[in-house]
């Protein structure tokens, strides 16, 4: 218990003081993330949209794909990239491995199919309410899925958010393609893990609570969107009823 509380007022103490080593961590895996899920909610709001919108043959085996890539592992995916991207793979020419662009690469495949399923999900869930009348008036599949993301773009809001929080929490993946070198590949999860292994538990323990805070804060902001658009639909929905009335 000593050794506990020992290390988390030592933890403390190196967030507050600003310890170099800790925040330059920190301040790194933020911008990976940060990268990443700006790339991959780029491309997963459009293709998401537009395939709760579209109606294919074979959309039932594209669902069915995409929910399966949500559960694959982190490990997995940076295993897939690292092949790529290494010296005899077919992107081995970029000379990206182990590098900054590695692992933004690897955080945005990861992120990516759950961009997708629950920008999807939202717009279908919209498609269902409002989508007929979108079609009456001539709207084919890709205008009424732009239309319907940006109906429901305070519900994606919390999409980006969650996909953020995803990715700056992964570790298996950074730690292949990136290699965890200090000061230049080494981030918040990898860190944590190598501290802890090397015994250092109060730089482990500061990077730890650092990254539960930007979780919490996430989530915390999730939380204030979905109550503040309840909020909002209520006072639209009595505006409505008093108009009628």
């Amino acid at each position: 218990m000593n050794t506990f509380s020992d290390s988390l007022v030592t933890a403390v103490e190196l967030i507050l003081s600003g310890d170099p080593g800790l925040w330059s961590v920190v301040l790194r895996s933020l911008s990976v993330s940060a990268t990443a899920c700006l790339i991959a909610c780029g491309l997963g709001l459009v293709l998401g949209a537009w395939l709760a919108a579209a109606r294919f043959a074979g959309r039932g085996a594209v669902l069915t794909l995409l929910n399966t890539f949500l559960a694959i592992p982190s490990v997995v995916v940076g295993l897939v990239i690292y092949l790529l991207l290494s010296r005899s793979g077919p992107l081995g020419f970029l000379g990206w491995l182990f590098s900054f662009k590695a692992m933004v690469l690897a955080q945005a495949v990861l992120v990516l199919p759950l961009v997708m399923a629950l920008t999807r999900q939202v717009v279908e869930d919209a498609d269902r309410s409002h989508g007929e009348q979108l079609s009456s008036l001539g709207a084919g599949a890709p205008l009424r899925s732009l239309l319907l993301a940006w109906d429901e773009r305070y519900a994606l809001v919390t999409v980006l958010l969650t996909a953020f929080g995803r990715a700056v929490s992964e570790v298996g993946a950074v730690m292949i393609v990136g290699g965890n070198i200090d000061g230049f590949t080494r981030v918040m999860t990898t860190a944590i893990a190598l501290e802890t292994s090397k015994g250092d538990l109060p730089l482990a323990l500061g990077l730890g609570v650092v990254l539960l805070l930007v979780v919490l804060l996430l989530n915390a902001l999730v939380s204030m969107l979905r109550r503040w658009r309840e909020r909002a639909d209520g006072a639209d929905s009595a505006s409505v009823a008093l108009a009628a009335g």
